[in-house]
């Protein structure tokens, strides 16, 4: 097993799991937001298994007034035959290293109302759910 940070060369193999999350995003979309994203120091980090790609988390080192410096995960998402073998826990526990190393002072990520297979990782990793996510389309 091993994790590493991916490069733009492989945008297919980390589209490959996040459309699995992002079901609506076709890979143009998704290619001209990663690009996007770069201004942001976007990270891609991948686990891999005997070279596949099983895992991956897109995140970003931030800074705002309410979560001061911390890592927010944008995505994290296992390959579905892969699921519920401990991957996205170490991928968690690559993030919060990454973090620390990073004087970050806190994780942060939002997760929809779905998925509650999700949100019981996350409070098992000992995340806190603290307020609400409100959004306004237009």
């Amino acid at each position: 097993m091993q994790i590493r940070e991916m490069d733009l060369k492989e945008l297919y193999e980390a589209y490959a799991l996040v459309k699995q999350l992002r079901n609506g995003l076709s890979y143009e979309e998704f290619e001209d937001l990663i690009y996007d994203m770069r201004h942001m120091e976007y990270k891609m980090f991948g686990l891999f298994e005997r070279g596949e790609l099983v895992c991956y988390s897109g995140v970003a080192i931030q800074t705002n007034l309410y979560h001061k410096r911390h890592l927010y995960i944008f995505d994290l998402v296992t390959d579905e035959p892969w699921r519920f073998m401990g991957f996205a826990k170490t991928m968690l526990a690559f993030l919060e290293d990454f973090a620390k190393t990073a004087m970050c002072e806190r994780i942060v990520l939002s997760s929809g109302f779905a998925r509650e297979d999700a949100h019981k990782l996350y409070e098992k990793y000992g995340f806190e759910t603290t307020g609400y996510l409100f959004v306004k389309t237009f």
